[in-house]
């Protein structure tokens, strides 16, 4: 792995284990109200290749390609989910964006997570829960070099330190290989 995903990353393979994982994804899948919202790129409006949920405190009002996310409330679940993960991680989060692949023609294309109004002095904690897919990591400076991938399975924690985003770029790319339905949480925090 390259020197700058060690120095901007921190990852527990295990962090869930693998009937606890089955069980948070069972009911994230049923229980959350998952969308499909339209962005525009390149001057075509598109739906998005996967479906998401936006959750948070009252005030975590997000906004990415063009589109305004006002959290649901949170759930009991994903409250305790969240705790959680910032007793592991160390940090502390107002908000999730939950993405559901529902098979490997679902993803999400290089990108970024530096909106202004994700507070740069906290990190983005990323939860997988599912099928097993590619992350794959880039620099974000030109020439855009591949920095490796991680394999995130199910019950896995990657916890992308605050200053990542800044760095390197990352992406789930699809897949021709059959593959199951993936839900990712990524814990975040907006604002101060």
């Amino acid at each position: 792995m390259h020197p700058l995903v060690d120095r901007c990353l921190q990852y527990w393979p295990a962090f869930a284990d693998p009937v606890q994982a089955e069980d948070w994804f069972q009911q994230l899948r049923s229980e959350v109200v998952w969308q499909q919202p339209d962005i525009t790129l390149y001057g075509r409006t598109v739906a998005i290749p996967r479906l998401t949920a936006w959750v948070g405190d009252a005030e975590a009002v997000y906004r990415y390609s063009g589109i305004e996310h006002r959290p649901a409330p949170w759930t009991e679940l994903l409250s305790e989910i969240k705790v959680e993960v910032e007793r592991q991680v160390g940090d502390r989060f107002n908000s999730v964006l939950l993405n559901l692949y529902r098979d490997g023609a679902d993803s999400n294309g290089w990108h970024a997570d530096d909106e202004p109004e994700l507070n740069p002095d906290h990190g983005i904690a990323s939860l997988s829960l599912g099928a097993k897919r590619r992350f794959r990591m880039r620099s974000q400076g030109q020439p855009r070099r591949p920095l490796g991938h991680l394999d995130l399975a199910s019950g896995s924690l990657l916890y992308m330190r605050a200053g990542t985003q800044q760095l390197m770029q990352h992406c789930i790319t699809k897949t021709r290989r059959p593959v199951a339905a993936r839900i990712n949480l990524t814990f975040r925090q907006l604002g101060g």
